[in-house]
C-alpha cells in the first residue's frame, strides 16, 4: 500500500507541482490550501506524513503543527520561505520532524520524504531484540513508541522518540551530532547548530526529575544518555 501524504500550502502553483511530483513517486497525495482545510483533512483521515508550509494565512503552520502534535504522531516536514534560523527552530519546537527552505530542489524533498517514511516503517517491523530499553527510572517502549518515567508516559513525538531510543541503545556512549543526524534522520542533514539542541531541550522538558539530567551534552561533540 502506498504511503498517504498530505501537502498544505497556500501557493497553488507549488501545491500542484508537489502533487504531481509526489504522485509520480507512487504516493497517495491530498492537498489543502489553508490550515483550516488541512486540519479538516487530517481529522477525516490522518496521513502517513504531512508536508506543511510555515507561512499559511489564518491558521498558520506553527498553529496547525501544534494542533497535530496534541493528537497525532505522524512525521511533519515544514516548508518555509524564510531564512531566519529562529523560524526553523520554532517549527521544530512545536513538533516538526524536518524542514526545507524554499526554493528547494525536488530531489531534496523526495529524499526527505523517503527518509521520514523509512524511519517510521523500520520501527514498525518486528525484530528479535527487546521492545523495551530501561535506563534507571526511564523505560523506552518500542510498541507504544513512547518513554515512561515511573509508569507515566512522556508523550514523545516521532523524532523525539527515535532520538531518545537511539541514545538509549548506545547508553553511556558519546554520540556526535553528525552521527545522530545520519542515524535518526536517515541522512546527513544540514541542520543549523541549535536545531538538535531544540530536540534535546524538548526531551529534557518531557522527562521529569533526575531522568532528564541523564541526557547529557558533550561539549563541542554531541550528546549521550548517561546511566545513573
Amino acid at each position: 500500500m502506498s504511503a498517504k501524504i498530505l501537502v498544505v500550502d497556500d501557493d497553488k502553483f507549488l501545491l500542484e507541482n508537489l502533487d504531481r511530483l509526489l504522485s509520480a513517486q507512487g504516493y497517495e497525495v491530498r492537498t489543502s490550501s489553508s490550515g483550516e482545510e488541512g486540519l479538516h483533512e487530517i481529522v477525516k483521515e490522518a496521513p502517513d506524513l504531512l508536508v506543511l508550509d510555515l507561512g499559511l494565512p489564518g491558521v498558520d503552520g506553527v498553529s496547525l503543527c501544534r494542533r497535530v502534535r496534541s493528537k497525532w504522531r505522524f512525521p511533519v516536514i515544514m516548508l518555509t520561505a524564510r531564512t531566519d534560523a529562529m523560524d526553523k527552530v520554532i517549527g521544530l519546537e512545536v513538533g516538526a520532524d524536518d524542514y526545507l527552505t524554499k526554493p528547494f530542489e525536488p530531489s531534496e524533498l523526495i529524499a526527505r520524504v523517503r527518509a521520514q517514511l523509512r524511519r517510521v516503517q523500520e520501527y514498525q517491523v518486528e525484530t528479535p531484540r527487546s521492545a523495551r530499553i530501561e535506563v534507571g527510572d526511564l523505560m523506552i517502549d518500542e510498541d507504544s513508541r513512547d518513554a515512561f518515567v515511573n509508569g507515566e508516559a512522556a508523550g514523545l513525538t516521532t523524532k523525539e522518540y527515535e532520538l531518545l531510543a537511539y541514545l538509549a541503545q548506545n547508553k553511556g556512549r558519546a554520540l556526535s551530532r553528525e552521527r545522530l543526524f545520519e542515524e535518526v534522520w536517515g541522512y546527513d542533514i544540514e541542520f543549523s547548530s541549535n536545531s538538535l539542541d531544540v530536540f534535546v531541550y524538548r526531551l529534557r522538558q518531557k522527562l521529569p526529575g533526575n531522568t532528564g539530567t541523564m541526557l547529557q551534552t558533550v561539549r563541542g561533540y554531541g550528546y549521550k544518555l548517561q546511566t545513573p
